[in-house]
Order: C-alpha cells, then structure tokens, then sequence
C-alpha cells in the first residue's frame, strides 16, 4: 500500500512506508506497557515538514499510531519529535493532547525559545528535548547552545534524549556527561554489531553507563543496527532464528547490567530504513529474546518509563 503524504509535499525518493497489517505479539506485555519511542508525522496538509528537513515521509497520525498502541497491547506512549517537523512541535502537542493522558513527549527546542513556550510544552505533556548528532539528519548545533537548553529545561523536571552513533562516542563524551539532567541513549549508542560485544566500542558505551548513573539508554530499533538479520517479516524468521540475532547479545547485555534505566519503544513509522520494513508485532515478540525474565521486562517497559515520564503515577502505585 503506497502511503499519501498531504499538504502537496513529495515523499522521498525510494521512501519505505510503514508495515501495513501488523501481527499481534505473541508475548504477554504486562499491564501499562509503554512504547517509548515513536513519532508522529503530519498529516502533512495540517502539520507542515519544516524547510529544513532533510527527508520527506509519508503521513504518519496520531490516530493510526493510538490505534497500532491498542493493536500491540500498549497502554501508553512517548512520542518524540521527528527531525522532518524540526523545531515546530504543534504535531507532537496535538498527539499529546489528544491521548487523554496516555502518551508523553520528546520535543526539540532552539535556544531562544521563551519561558512561556516550555511551560505550555510541560502543560501538553512534554517531557523531555532531544539532541540529534547524526549528521546525515540534521546539521550541526552548537554544543554551548544545547548546554543552555539543558539548563533551561533541568528545573522543569525534563530530560534529555541523544541520538548519536558510537564512533563519535569519545568526542561527544565530555558534553554528555556535562549536562545537568537525565541523559537518556536512542538505540544504544548505535554500535557495530559486527564487532565484539566485550569489545572496546561498545565496552566505552557500558563504561558511559556505569560511571555515570544519570544517564539511561533505549534498547531498541535492532532492525537499524542489524547486519545479519533475519528481518522482522512473516515467514522469515522464527524461534530457532529470531530476528536481528546479532543485536541480542548487546540489548541483552544493557537490559542484564542496568535493569533500572533501560527503555523500549517500536520506533514506529520507522523513518529512513533503506532495507525493509519490519512488521511491529515481531518486533514487540523480539523482546523475549533480551529480557530474562517477566520482572525485568516489567521494569523495561512500565516501571522505567513511568518513573521517567509519569512519575506522579508511579510514585502512586
């Protein structure tokens, strides 16, 4: 199915949409499971792609993502702004308030934005800003702005989410372990997975974890970081040969070593996957494969994600 996208903007050539008709896991999630990282995007003719983006996607809305949530047995989510929408947050709010309470974003901020305008964010259900060092995404911003935004938002109770990738670890390490908030990780760091799990570029990813307690990692998106597969497909894998097999060992390992500051999430519409398109069901089924047991799957995805997003709620339970 060719997904529209509206508003007269032209998908990227070649442009993967998502899955259509996902399976239902067959792993029980527990009760008030949180996917933890996903996107909306437009519908472009309401929510415009900004300028600067470097990639057009299909429409991807709030409607069809609350309605794969129900489909997959989640009961909430954290939304996190797409780099296509740059700064320009108003389809990440009208997600948040249109959940009834049930999803929470990730926004991205500029540095002049005002007071007024965060505490509007906070108000919607904001949570955090996210700095993106990937630079085939988005183009450079000045570390000494980014500390200012960190600064900015520590006093509202936010955090902050990196999206990088593990070569450029060493150089950005004295700026992560600077800021003055939680640091949450998209997709471990992105490693090789074709080099050791012991080895030295994830082992300074562990290290980044160890030594500094702040800073928590999403243990997710194996279909990015896989080189050997098999693809989260109907007929092509099974339980004697999970998907991304390469990728367990290294979640496996987060998941074993910081049971309490891992998150997941389906990563759903899955922008700029070049390969294929994985179905979402197998993807949740995937997570039986690097948790070892049903209390840390309950920490991975309810007790981490609402001590971080809705800690009244989780204070309460």
């Amino acid at each position: 199915m060719d997904r529209p996208t509206t508003g007269g903007f032209a998908k990227t050539p070649g442009w993967l949409d998502w899955y259509d008709g996902p399976s239902r896991p067959r792993l029980r999630l527990p009760d008030g499971a949180v996917d933890a990282h996903c996107h909306v995007f437009g519908p472009g003719e309401r929510f415009p792609y900004a300028p600067e983006r470097k990639y057009t996607p299909c429409d991807a809305s709030k409607e069809q993502l609350f309605a794969l949530r129900d489909h997959l047995g989640f009961a909430r989510n954290v939304i996190v702004q797409a780099t296509c929408h740059g700064a320009d947050n108003r389809a990440l709010v009208d997600a948040c308030l249109a959940s009834d309470g049930r999803a929470r974003g990730v926004a991205t901020v500029r540095r002049d934005v005002a007071d007024a305008e965060l505490e509007r964010l906070h108000a919607a259900g904001i949570r955090g800003v996210r700095f993106n060092f990937v630079k085939r995404l988005v183009d450079f911003t000045p570390k000494d702005e980014l500390l200012e935004i960190a600064r900015r938002i520590a006093p509202l109770g936010w955090h902050v989410v990196v999206y990088f990738e593990a070569p450029d670890l060493p150089e950005l390490w004295d700026f992560f372990t600077a800021l003055p908030t939680t640091v949450v990780v998209d997709h471990m760091g992105r490693p090789d997975v074709t080099q050791p799990v012991d080895g030295p570029q994830f082992g300074l990813f562990v290290r980044l974890l160890r030594e500094h307690p702040n800073v928590w990692t999403k243990v997710s998106c194996p279909e990015r970081l896989s080189v050997s597969g098999p693809p989260a497909l109907p007929g092509r894998c099974a339980a004697e040969r999970p998907p991304y097999a390469d990728v367990i060992p290294f979640a496996r390992r987060l998941v074993e070593d910081f049971p309490d500051r891992v998150l997941w999430g389906t990563d759903w519409p899955h922008p700029n996957l070049k390969d294929h398109m994985p179905d979402d069901g197998l993807l949740v089924d995937w997570l039986a494969h690097i948790v070892p047991d049903e209390t840390h799957l309950r920490r991975l995805l309810v007790d981490n994600p609402m001590r971080l997003y809705w800690p009244d709620e989780s204070k309460g339970a």
